[in-house]
């Protein structure tokens, strides 16, 4: 595998898929121009905010990539470069982009309301019950994850006696890196309001407003690359983290969403071109031209460890040593249930349909922010699936403790593959996983914004908004609230005994969301045969592993293990299957019965 070739392929691929496929979309849905969008239709100056598009891409792209373009990849590479690959460009064209245009396309066109809203008037009102109830667990489980990523990546661990001096050196280092990246977050917190205030009804010119932007993210990591002041533990954070959310989800956009992820998707844009350089570079030196990543492992891969020979490495009490960056498990449905958001996420017709819609100015920005922002993060899925490559023999050995550290730390090495560069390879890394933390500090508080709106949605009667149902439970304060609550509690109880479903339940997220763009089209008259496809292949992808995961479940069961996490499992393997069913069931019939065209 030559990595520098990969790249530059994979990404001719996307961008002619941007022009070719994306416009083709374009045309055959109608997208006009002279329509007013919902975000200044609307305005209220607190959700519905028209933003300039790129102010509006660096807050959908921020928001959608999390840390799953780069994890799903690293996870998959077990199975060979080619699946992965194939799947990332093919699955993001066709699949994924797809999916997130029709998304956002059809907020627009219903007043910038979410999907649920959106399957209530071109299905029934039961379907969308059943939607946001789905969603919304969904959407809490994300809380709960990104929340404790994002404490893990700024805590620091106490050193204790007992700790041998290799453990306290590691420890210290972690902690540095982990009071580094808290530091730049913060100010980048504190700095993204005061930018948002400044900048508030000013008609900046787009160059003043890009430079600015670089300079002041370029002084926000020097002085917290430089002065890591904060020192919390992981507790700690968990709880200030709880009262940002609560605070970020619920103010106006323009205050902090627009400008702290305006400002940090250049920290982003910054990574994608660091990997870039390092990818060519290396690959010019001779060190990434011949990666010994396999092709093609075969169709069943193991997260056991193994060592160059291909032997499974085993611990002192002669136990197999678990990979801890690696998926396991047949290629299908694994593999696509595992390179999500690189390929395709419900998560981003969430998105979407939440935040982005009330925020687009115009219809002709509909493409290159949802469709161009999807393909994006497809070929950030092969900028990590080109990390993983480098480093393959370590990552195969079980060497790295998560899929963000092969990221970073294959990177790096790239860049210090450069003449020149040799010594940047510390500093490279900490900014990589600085990276991977915005994205997922973004993710965090669009995810709690989604969950109100999904919370509020739930108890809105039919045909009218939450706002005109006065009731403490449609109340946006007590939504958020609740979703703060549940979210920060699950990530500091145990969200990981019900993280194993997230795949299937996400992916499942992506399929009621094709359905339902599919369906308002067909009301509407228009061509929506571009969703069936990927429709019924993620259908059939997420009934396959929901399938395989409560027979795997219920064999625990039966065997006496510990019943506690299986049953857990079990059941909600079961209740998604019987979820999925319901839904399909109702689509279909709205897919395939003709009805009178709808407004579009």
């Amino acid at each position: 595998m030559n990595a520098m070739l990969i790249l530059l392929v994979a990404g001719a691929c996307l961008i002619v898929g941007y022009v070719t496929y994306g416009r083709w979309l374009a045309k055959q849905w109608g997208i006009d121009p002279s329509k007013p969008t919902p975000a200044k239709q609307l305005a209220d100056g607190v959700d519905y905010v028209p933003a300039k598009p790129y102010v509006l891409l660096g807050h959908h792209f921020s928001s959608i990539a999390g840390a799953g373009p780069i994890n799903g990849p690293i996870q998959a590479a077990v199975f060979g470069w080619v699946p992965v690959l194939l799947w990332v460009v093919i699955g993001g064209i066709f699949f994924g982009a797809v999916h997130d245009f029709g998304a956002l396309f059809a907020s627009i066109r219903h007043k910038g309301q979410t999907i649920a809203s959106v399957i209530a008037a071109n299905i029934d009102d039961t379907a969308k019950k059943l939607f946001c109830i789905f969603a919304y667990l969904t959407l809490v489980l994300v809380v709960a994850a990104f929340a404790s990523i994002v404490a893990n990546t700024f805590a620091v661990v106490p050193i204790t006696d007992a700790m041998s001096a290799e453990q306290v050196a590691k420890a210290e280092a972690s902690n540095l890196a982990n009071m580094r990246t808290a530091m730049i977050s913060c100010l980048f917190i504190l700095v993204a309001i005061i930018y948002g205030l400044v900048t508030r009804g000013r008609n900046i010119p787009t160059p003043v407003n890009v430079v600015s932007a670089i300079a002041i993210i370029v002084v926000l990591v020097a002085i917290g690359y430089n002065l890591p002041l904060i020192q919390l533990d992981y507790t700690v954070w968990m709880v200030l983290l709880g009262i940002y959310i609560l605070v970020a989800s619920v103010a106006p956009v323009w205050i902090l969403l627009q400008p702290r992820d305006y400002l940090s998707s250049y920290l982003l844009y910054g990574m994608i071109i660091l990997a870039v350089v390092g990818i060519i570079g290396a690959s010019i030196m001779g060190d990434a031209s011949n990666l010994d990543i396999p092709a093609f492992t075969g169709f069943t891969a193991s997260n056991v460890a193994v060592d160059a020979s291909g032997a499974p490495i085993l611990d002192e009490t002669g136990a197999p040593v678990v990979n801890k960056a690696a998926a396991s498990g047949f290629l299908f449905p694994a593999l696509f249930i595992t390179i999500a958001c690189g390929a395709i996420s419900g998560f981003h017709s969430l998105v979407s349909s939440g935040t982005t819609s009330k925020q687009l100015d115009s219809e002709k920005n509909a493409q290159p922010i949802a469709y161009g922002g999807m393909l994006l993060e497809s070929f950030v899925a092969v900028i990590a699936l080109c990390a993983v490559a480098f480093v393959f023999t370590t990552y195969q050995a079980g060497g790295y403790a998560s899929p963000t550290a092969v990221f970073a730390g294959g990177l790096s090495q790239m860049l210090a593959c450069i003449p020149g560069l040799e010594n940047v390879e510390s500093i490279a890394y900490s900014l990589l996983i600085l990276a991977v933390s915005a994205f997922c500090l973004t993710s965090l508080d669009t995810a709690t914004r989604l969950g109100r709106y999904m919370f509020q949605e739930l108890f809105t009667p039919a045909g009218k908004t939450p706002e005109e149902h006065k009731s403490i439970l449609t109340n946006k304060y007590f939504a958020t609230i609740v979703t703060v609550v549940a979210g920060v509690g699950l990530g500091m109880t145990g969200y990981t005994v019900i993280w194993p479903l997230f795949g299937a339940a996400n992916q499942l997220l992506a399929v009621l969301a094709l359905l339902a763009v599919a369906a308002w089209l067909g009301n509407a008259g228009k061509n929506n045969k571009m969703f069936f496809i990927p429709m019924i292949f993620m259908l059939c992808v997420t009934l396959t592993s929901l399938v395989q995961t409560s027979m795997a479940k219920y064999a625990l069961l039966m065997s006496g293990a510990d019943p506690f996490a299986p049953a857990i499992q079990l059941a909600i393997a079961i209740l998604l299957l019987v979820l999925s069913v319901v839904l399909m069931v109702k689509g279909f019939k709205t897919l395939f019965t003709k009805k009178d065209k709808a407004a579009a």
